[in-house]
């Protein structure tokens, strides 16, 4: 059983890093260029609203997909496994719309602000806080048996 549970974990983090890995390829997001050259006074770039919307949907969904490998390989719990994912839910209703408001503003509430917004949206961030947590819940757990 100890090696399905790392061949889940391995399987998540392959997949978490493949989708940063081919973000230009598989989904629609001009704005990775904006922000890779890290300089708030170029152009504001072109962009189509729903296939926006879609690629980082989609986005999420494959994120939300291998940090549940992670979560389950790592605790072998599905209660916890299910907390995580309404978590990560949580944590992206309430970003991807700030961050869809920002590109409606074209960034005026601020480059750093709309740029760590994007980040909350595109990246698992939310899975650094979560491992620790449910860690911390096990540690807490074993000791009072």
């Amino acid at each position: 059983m100890k090696i399905l549970s790392w061949v889940l974990v391995i399987a998540g983090i392959c997949g978490l890093i493949g989708v940063r890995v081919l973000e230009d390829t598989l989904f629609y997001d001009p704005f990775l260029g904006y922000f890779h050259e890290a300089n708030k006074n170029i152009e504001f770039p072109a962009f189509e609203w729903g296939k926006l919307i879609a690629g980082h949907v989609l986005r999420f969904i494959l994120n939300l997909f291998f940090s549940c490998l992670i979560i389950y390989g790592l605790f072998k719990n599905k209660d916890w496994t299910i907390q995580g994912v309404v978590l990560m839910i949580v944590v992206f209703s309430i970003t991807f719309p700030i961050y869809l408001y920002c590109i409606h503003s074209k960034f005026e509430i601020g480059y750093l602000f709309s740029f760590y917004m994007r980040r909350f949206v595109i990246q698992p961030l939310i899975i650094l806080l979560i491992v620790p947590m449910f860690y911390y819940r096990k540690q807490v757990i074993s000791k009072e048996s």
